[in-house]
Order: C-alpha cells, then structure tokens, then sequence
C-alpha cells in the first residue's frame, strides 16, 4: 500500500515507530497530488518545495522534542491565515497576500508538530463537492492529504464530506479558536475538520482540548438509547438520503441499541429562517470592507447581499438572536435523554454540475443551535 493511502492516525504510528519519515510521506502525498489535481483542482496554493523542505527539518527534529502529531501533514481552509502562504479568501481582492501570522488553530497545529501542506469533487468531476470547504473535503477524499481545516456557517463541513464520501466533524461554537479566519457569520462560523477515519478525529480533538463534560466511553451500543431527527424538512430528503437513515436505524437495533423518533415541534420549525437571516445580516457586514474597498471584484451575489443588507430589519435581526438563544437549552434538554442525535446532512447525493453547491437546509438547524457536535458522513 502506498504511503498516501493511510489515515492520520496510521501515518503517525508508522513516522513515530521510524518505519516511514516524513519527507517520504510528503513525497508520497505530492506525486499523488501531481498525478490527480489536474481532474480534483482541490488547492489554492501549492509549493513541493516549501512542503519538501519542511518535511526534511521536520524529519531533524529530535524524537524527545516532537509533538504529538509531528509529521502530519494538514490541508487548511483559504480563508484560514498562513503565515508561509498566501490567504486569497478565493477573492482577486486577495490576491497573493501573505499574512505575518498564522492563525490560532495553524498556530496549534504547527505547534503539535504537523506540516502545513496547503489549500471538483474527488469521485465524479461532473457532480458538485458541495460547500465552501469543498477543496478541503476533496483533497482528504482524493488521499492527497490525510486531514484538512474546514469551516461551517450553515452546512460547509457536513455538506461537502457527505457528497465526497468521507467524515466531517464540526464541533460546538467556540471551542476551536476562530482568531485569525475570514468571518462570514460570526454567530454561527465554526472551525472543524474532514478526514477519512474517525479515529483521525480523536487525535485532532485532543490537541484542540476538545473534551465534554462527562467522558463518553463504552465498548458497544448495546442499550444505548439514540434519537433519530428528522425535522419539519424532511419531506425534501431523497431517496438515497432516505435509504441511509433507514439503514442507519437497522444498523443499531441489529447491536442491541434503543432508537426513539424525535420531533422537534412546531417552535423549532423557525430556527432556519432565523439562522439565514443572521447569515444574511452578518455576512453582509463582514463583506462590508471589502466591498468597500473594491466591489467591482467582489462576486456579484456577495455584492448584492451587502447591497440588500438594510430590507431586514434590526428587529427582525433581534427577533432571532432571541428566539434560537431560547430554543437552544430546550433541545439540550430533549437530547440530554440520548447518547447521540442522528439527523440527515444532506437532501441526497451530489447534484450534478458545480454551479450548485447543495441545499445546507439539512445542516443549519443544528449548526446554529450552538451545542452540537455535527458529524457528517456518507
């Protein structure tokens, strides 16, 4: 098997026990990108030989002195600071700015030992990766990088590892540092990650300090109680999207687990609407500088949005800070009875075509409500 097939955590084990440098994975992971990018175009920003350089000082490092994910190479967001790197926000207004800092969870990352690798869909070129982290979840689907930063303000983590195959994890608002990252919607943006094993997760939230409050561990689910959420929306969901979660329901009671049906009620039926309106509202004032500086460079629906700011109104701005603040302890109380919540990520698999990124729909319940921790897959 070649080194750019494994996982995270694989890749540590085998640089840890000296079986593999990190030179020869970075090597691995950059003739594997020369031979697919062409057809994926997952990276903004790409330098073999910053990477191969890194690599080999990294490879220097003395083995009493590595942290815990030394080695690992990590794909990072483009509206995420790196300070060895240009940070273009997918904007020309951008265009090769190199920031004099990284930001707070690369400067984590880089601190834990990882190499900062860089930033269409990784099985079908016809079919949208979905979401603005589609490069990132791409990149992880295609095995040229392991793990890569994402980050969600409606649907952008779940969404694009659904429709690539592989695992997101956005974790609670706030707990990974958001210093140093573009803001869309500062009451919702979440910094998270993609990667091919869950096990990969475990290790990120570790360096992260991602923990609960109670430590959840068991060796099976057998009477374990789960919910299963469908929401007011689930008359959208598609055939596939229905399929998986009658399957995932089977999967459990096959192990012995308890599932409930969980409605929401009718209260919960404007959380969306309020949710689209803070996005609406806030995205348009983080855009306001550079629309400002140079509108005529700024995509024309992102211009538009900050154009139409003023026909929501303050109150109707307030009416939903309000109103999913007072929502939010309610549907911790509801979970609390479960070990986990399972809700649909997207309608049903990638649509055709990459001027449709997917409908977040699925996702924005649970992203502004703050205290979940979303794990999409397919």
């Amino acid at each position: 098997m070649e080194p750019w097939h494994h996982t995270a955590t694989q890749i540590l084990e085998n640089i840890r026990s000296g079986n593999l440098t990190v030179e020869q994975y970075a090597s691995s992971l950059l003739e594997r990108i020369k031979q697919r990018d062409d057809d994926v175009k997952a990276w903004a920003y790409l330098d073999p030989k910053s990477v191969l350089e890194q690599a080999r000082a990294l490879d220097q490092v003395p083995k009493y002195q590595r942290g815990p994910l030394h080695g690992l190479p990590v794909g990072i967001k483009d509206i995420i600071l790196t300070k060895d790197m240009p940070t273009e926000h997918g904007s020309t207004i951008y265009k090769n700015d190199h920031p004099v800092i990284d930001a707070g969870s690369v400067m984590v990352l880089r601190q834990a030992g990882c190499l900062i690798f860089a930033t269409r869909n990784a099985h079908s070129a016809a079919h949208t990766p979905g979401g603005s982290s589609a490069g990132s979840a791409a990149a992880v689907a295609d095995f040229q990088i392991p793990v890569a930063l994402g980050s969600q303000t409606v649907g952008s983590i779940v969404r694009p590892a659904a429709f690539n195959g592989i695992y997101g994890f956005k974790p609670t608002w706030g707990t990974i540092t958001r210093e140093g990252q573009k803001f869309c919607a500062p009451t919702v943006d979440t910094i998270g990650f993609f990667s091919r094993s869950v096990s990969d997760f475990e290790i990120l939230s570790d360096v992260f300090a991602l923990h609960d409050d109670e430590n959840s561990t068991f060796d099976n689910i057998k009477g374990l109680k789960f919910a299963v959420c469908r929401t007011s929306k689930w008359d959208l969901a598609g055939e596939g999207t229905i399929a998986a979660m009658d399957k995932a329901v089977e999967l459990l009671k096959a192990h012995g687990a308890e599932v409930e049906e969980l409605d929401l009620g009718p209260d919960f039926d404007q959380v969306i609407d309020w949710h689209f309106t803070l996005v609406r509202l806030e995205g348009a004032t983080s855009l306001w500088p550079e629309y400002y500086q140079d509108k005529d460079k700024l995509d024309p629906v992102l211009a538009k949005g900050v154009q139409e700011k003023h026909k929501i109104s303050r109150k109707a701005q307030l009416d939903a800070y309000d109103g999913l603040a007072a929502l939010r302890p309610r549907f911790d109380k509801m979970a609390d009875k479960y070990v986990a919540v399972l809700v649909p990520s997207v309608f049903d698999e990638a649509p055709e075509g990459l001027g449709n990124t997917g409908s977040p729909v699925f996702a924005a319940t649970w992203t502004v409500s703050g205290s979940m921790l979303d794990l999409g897959f397919c």
